[in-house]
């Protein structure tokens, strides 16, 4: 006892030091970002946007889905002005290289605190360019990058180490490991749908790994990534990172046809038809690609579920940003048992859903407007659904709401019913150009586009199941594969369904948790793409992964080559590789040792053989 005790309290002492250093939050300066031109103005322009291809300029034209309110452009950059900013990166990034994990914990930790300070700003920048509301801009931008961040802070290090792996049989006098180094410039092309965590996600897995990032945003987010891109400069300068390191660029399809041709890794998040020129122009230059393509994700309630709670999640996982959700539940499968319950109670739900009227008002005043075709100036009291009592706003891109009543009026055709329809209030029912109201579709089925199209909208398709094995049918029934939502009562039950769906993520009562756990891959399969981001394998994505082999008792123990089959190879160097290998790789201990004997008494006599051959040379 009296050996123990003094190391006892020795590790108490330890303990204690720890978790009071734990307690002292680390100095992190602040930095200041200029947002005045960003902050909402009475006095705007409403602006009538080109339709078709037309629209393509030499400048991207930004301005608020929900109320039509101009809010600038920026230029559409050419080839030449993508291969500047990606020099300029390449040059940034031989210097961040040697930066040590220190400095780019730091760079995390002064974002973060911007954030964390800062989640209104950044919330209604998002609202403004992409007309979601507050809460699903806090849901979706704001809680997923500050989960990625701490991540990195906590594990990033760790996992970007060498890694020591075993050596096999045959080299147990060496030492292997995986060391992991930068790739250069990692180029990425991110969709408009959460611009903030878009442009966040890709540039802190580059920056952290070392790497520089060029970032394209999406002609319908440019405003808020360049303004978004402020922030990362102003933490990239407060810890004294080489200027240029990242970089946010604005253009079209030639734009970023030009990044994918110069950087060192491509990382895509949108459509498979984009998706599949992205890889061709890759092949070009035989980069690595991750692409995350969308998918049609399954919701799979079973009969023994808590059914309000259900519903919930449900409406949640449909609706989120009005649809516009890459792991969204775009089809719902019900047991028989309890379908028209959850049907009825999705239905009082989306009957309940409120929406901005000024979005209302402001968009029929766009409406009255669209005849000028031109950029008119108004004081309308219009804004975005800046405030979190809103449920939804508006849809993104231009003339997406039209696919979205094609899609349902071709189930319609079909044999489908509207069980319920949300309302915007005085938006008449025809007004849908940039709105869609929340949608119930009951008695699809797969015959349907909405059932096998992603609908990236706030449509929920809901069909009955009869069993587990029909559920499991039903969801693999896709082109898509990104991922799956399984309820039941029973977890074990819910786990063994979600297991037979080919897909890339799953959640087991829940709704795109997988993505709330960072250290977690994220990506799909089939027409969802391939590769991975976030989670190590996506942090690791953006590493040269380099396989070293070493002496482990350097310079002690070294390689030699065998005698026999050392050149010119002995007439007796196949014998002993057979030898070699049974002794290496016999099924049994005592077959290997068997070769073993052998194998010392082959090299034995061979090497006595040149001895007496020497004495007889003597002798004569």
């Amino acid at each position: 006892m009296a050996f123990w005790w003094p190391l006892l309290v020795l590790a108490a002492a330890y303990a204690l030091c720890r978790l009071l250093l734990l307690l002292i939050p680390p100095t992190v300066p602040s930095i200041d970002v200029d947002a005045s031109d960003v902050l909402a103005k009475e006095d705007s322009f409403i602006y009538i946007p080109r339709k078709g291809k037309a629209a393509q300029t030499d400048k991207v034209q930004c301005y608020e889905p929900a109320t039509m309110k101009y809010l600038g452009y920026f230029p559409a950059l050419t080839p030449d002005e993508v291969n500047e900013h990606v020099a300029q990166a390449r040059k940034a990034q031989k210097i961040w290289a040697k930066s040590s994990f220190k400095q780019r914990r730091q760079f995390l930790r002064i974002l973060l605190k911007y954030i964390l300070e800062h989640q209104d700003l950044i919330c209604e920048v998002s609202s403004r360019d992409t007309g979601k509301t507050m809460v699903d801009a806090s849901l979706g931008e704001i809680m997923t990058t500050c989960e990625k961040i701490t991540w990195l802070l906590d594990e990033g290090e760790k996992w970007l180490k060498p890694e020591y792996r075993s050596t096999g049989r045959s080299m147990l006098h060496k030492r292997a490991k995986v060391e992991f180094y930068p790739l250069g410039v990692i180029g990425a092309i991110v969709s408009w749908n959460y611009p903030f965590h878009n442009v966040f996600n890709p540039m802190l897995a580059a920056v952290f790994s070392g790497n520089a990032a060029v970032i394209k945003v999406s002609e319908y987010a440019s405003w808020s990534g360049c303004f978004y891109f402020r922030i990362i400069q102003a933490a990239l300068s407060a810890v004294g990172a080489p200027e240029n390191l990242v970089h946010i660029i604005t253009g079209f399809a030639e734009t970023g046809q030009a990044l994918v041709s110069s950087v060192d890794k491509i990382i895509f998040v949108g459509s498979p038809g984009v998706g599949k020129m992205i890889m061709k122009r890759a092949s070009e230059t035989l980069i690595p690609v991750t692409l995350e393509l969308g998918g049609k994700d399954s919701f799979i309630v079973c009969e023994d579920v808590d059914l309000p709670s259900v519903v919930q999640v449900a409406v949640r996982a449909a609706l989120q940003s009005s649809g516009q959700n890459c792991a969204g539940a775009e089809r719902f499968y019900v047991h028989n048992d309890i379908y028209s319950s959850f049907v009825s109670q999705v239905v009082k739900i989306v009957k309940s859903i409120c929406v901005d009227h000024n979005l209302v008002l402001s968009f029929l005043y766009y409406y009255l407007l669209l005849l000028c075709h031109s950029v008119l100036q108004t004081n309308a009291n219009m804004a975005p659904p800046l405030s979190g009592r809103y449920d939804m706003g508006a849809i993104c891109m231009m003339e997406h709401s039209e696919k979205l009543q094609s899609l349902v009026n071709d189930a319609l055709d079909k044999g489908a019913e509207i069980a319920v329809r949300g309302s915007f209030g005085n938006l008449g029912e025809d007004a849908v150009d940039q709105f869609f109201p929340p949608t119930v579709l009951v008695n699809v089925d797969h015959t349907m586009k909405i059932m096998q199209e992603e609908a990236f909208g706030p449509i929920l398709p809901i069909m009955k199941f009869g069993s587990d094995e029909e559920a499991i049918k039903l969801a693999n029934d896709s082109k898509y594969g990104l991922g799956c939502a399984v309820f039941s009562g029973n977890q074990k039950r819910a786990i063994r369904i979600a297991s037979q769906i080919h897909c890339g993520v799953a959640a087991i009562n829940d709704f795109a948790s997988s993505y709330m756990c960072q250290s977690l891959p994220f990506g799909g399969v089939k027409d969802s793409g391939f590769g991975r981001f976030a989670g190590v394998e996506g942090l690791r994505a953006c590493c040269l992964v380099k396989s070293v082999v070493e002496d482990r008792l350097w310079p002690y123990i070294k390689t030699v080559i065998p005698k026999p089959i050392q050149y010119p190879v002995s007439e007796h160097g196949f014998e002993f590789q057979q030898l070699l290998v049974e002794t290496l790789y016999g099924y049994s201990v005592w077959d290997r040792l068997r070769s073993l004997v052998n194998l010392i008494k082959m090299v034995t006599e061979q090497n006595s053989a040149p001895a007496s051959n020497a004495k007889t040379k003597k002798r004569r």
